[in-house]
């Protein structure tokens, strides 16, 4: 069936800064220093003042990007976590990686996001940290989270992933909270050419344990003072990335401009995921609920326009982590997982698209 509306283009925004990538891969070459060099140096600097943030600290991967920041905060076995029910099995991985408990929470219907009051609810004397979510790139709310943590002493690190430029009451996400972790996988509003992630913070002692643990454990060349692991930004990565952080402002103004055109109208039975006043989402993904969630996937795709769902099955009925929850548990979740369906969204996705998704909508 001939594609329409394609999910996602990766391909017209590289096609629109072809000769700016060209360049940055040239330079990389022409140094032919590829490993932690000037590159993911200047990315570095450039992104932590683009997030808020004092420092940031690039990685291999944004699930590598959650387990270091973690394991820098000192979490590890025998500690709980609090995390969403409802996310990408990422976030859940990161905690068991540190050899910590993921503790899972339902989240709000109406936002998919965790809340404050359930993370409070579930915190015990193991509890160690919590990971939010900023999901689908709208913020949760960070004000009433670092209130809990800060009550309760735990480390909070957000997982930002979809969230690049989301902001929270006017404020970006960068120095929110112990630490801020990021992913630049290709599919992101900043997406490297490959794998990447990195860390933002406020907290300069947390970055510079996160410098060490991303590099075997280096606090200098061949001098290890703790076990560290190989986890560190590419420098042709770092150099295509900066590229397009210059870029991202106004990719993310369009995917604005095309989220109000779907807001103004989509049916009724195709109920998008709620903001939560003072947020500000990044739309990285644009996702509404149906109750007949296939029935509604057919008809679109009959009209050749692509659709994906983020989740279908959330973690805690992954076989990865059979026994740990019950079917049932968290009952938000698995409605969420039953009915949420991701619409076309990108950058170059032409208004007329988002009119031909519309329509289909109206008519399934």
């Amino acid at each position: 069936m001939t594609v329409r509306v394609p999910f996602l283009d990766l391909s017209s925004p590289h096609a629109e800064i072809r000769a700016e990538l060209d360049a940055a891969a040239a330079r990389v070459i022409a140094r032919s220093c590829f490993v932690l060099g000037p590159e993911v140096e200047a990315f570095e600097q450039d992104y932590a003042a683009w997030t808020g943030a004092r420092a940031c600290v690039g990685v291999g991967s944004g699930l590598e990007a959650l387990r270091l920041a973690l394991a820098a905060a000192g979490v590890g076995t025998g500690d709980e976590v609090i995390v969403p029910a409802h996310t990408f099995i990422a976030t859940w991985l990161a905690v068991s990686g540190v050899g910590a408990t993921p503790v899972a929470v339902d989240v709000d219907p109406a936002t998919a996001n965790v809340t404050a009051e359930a993370v409070s609810a579930a915190v015990t004397s193991r509890t160690r940290a919590v990971v939010p979510v900023h999901l689908y790139g709208q913020p949760a709310d960070c004000d009433a989270l670092e209130a809990v943590a800060a009550r309760h002493g735990l480390f909070l690190l957000f997982d930002a992933a979809q969230a690049h430029g989301a902001r929270w009451r006017r404020r970006p996400l960068g120095a929110r909270g112990g630490a801020c972790a990021w992913s630049f996988y290709p599919g992101k509003n900043l997406g490297a050419l490959g794998d990447g992630g990195a860390i933002t913070t406020d907290d300069l002692a947390l970055a510079e344990r996160l410098r060490r643990l991303r590099n075997y454990g280096q606090a200098e060349r061949y001098h290890h003072v703790e076990q560290g692991v190989n986890s560190r930004l590419d420098e042709l990565q770092a150099a295509f990335l900066r590229v397009k952080l210059s870029h991202v402002d106004a990719w993310n103004g369009r995917r604005r401009a095309l989220a109000a055109r779907y807001l103004s109208g989509l049916p009724a039975h195709a109920a998008p995921v709620a903001q939560a006043e003072g947020a500000e989402s990044s739309w990285h993904l644009f996702v509404v609920r149906s109750g007949r969630r296939e029935a509604l996937r057919t008809a679109l795709a009959e009209r050749g326009i692509q659709t994906l769902v983020h989740y279908p099955v959330p973690p805690h009925l992954q076989p990865a982590y059979a026994g740990l929850f019950a079917a049932g548990a968290f009952p938000v979740a698995e409605r969420l997982a039953a009915e949420v369906v991701s619409l076309p969204m990108g950058p170059h996705l032409g208004e007329r698209d988002v009119d031909l998704v519309i329509e289909g909508l109206a008519q399934s």
